[in-house]
C-alpha cells in the first residue's frame, strides 16, 4: 500500500477520544462525504428515475472526468454516468427489461445530453 493511502486510512479511522493531546485536534473539521456532487443533468436523471421507478436505493455517479479526451466528452462535463438502482419494479424482470425501463425513463436525456450510461439495476431481493 502506498504511504499516502496508509496515512489517509489512518486519518479516516482516527478516534478522537484516544488522542493524547485533544487540544491539538479539530474534530468535525472534515466530515465524510455522504452524497455525490450533482449538476443539472445528474439531478434530472435522479428526479426522473425516482418518479418512474420508485427506487429504494439510487446513486447517480458522474463518470465524465474519467473520459476526458474520449469521444462524447466535450469538456463541459456531465456526459458519462453510472446509475446504480434498486427498485421493486425490477422483481421478476430480466436484465434487459430493467435496462429498457431505465432507458425509457431517461429517453430525451439520452438523446440530447448524455453520451454514455452504465446501468446496474437490481431488485430488492438481490441486494
Amino acid at each position: 500500500m502506498r504511504p499516502w493511502k496508509r496515512g489517509l486510512l489512518r486519518f479516516l479511522s482516527f478516534d478522537p477520544s484516544s488522542a493524547k493531546t485533544a487540544s491539538s485536534l479539530q474534530t468535525g473539521y472534515i466530515e465524510a462525504m455522504t452524497t455525490y456532487p450533482t449538476g443539472p443533468v445528474a439531478t434530472a436523471i435522479e428526479e426522473r428515475l425516482r418518479a418512474a421507478l420508485s427506487p429504494t436505493r439510487l446513486a447517480v455517479i458522474d463518470d465524465s472526468e474519467k473520459h476526458r479526451g474520449h469521444a462524447g466528452h466535450d469538456g463541459s462535463g456531465e456526459s458519462h454516468f453510472t446509475v446504480e438502482i434498486v427498485s421493486p419494479t425490477f422483481e421478476g424482470q430480466s436484465r434487459v427489461a430493467r435496462q429498457r425501463a431505465v432507458n425509457t425513463a431517461l429517453a430525451d436525456l439520452l438523446a440530447e445530453r448524455v453520451h454514455a450510461l452504465a446501468i446496474k439495476a437490481r431488485a430488492p431481493s438481490e441486494v
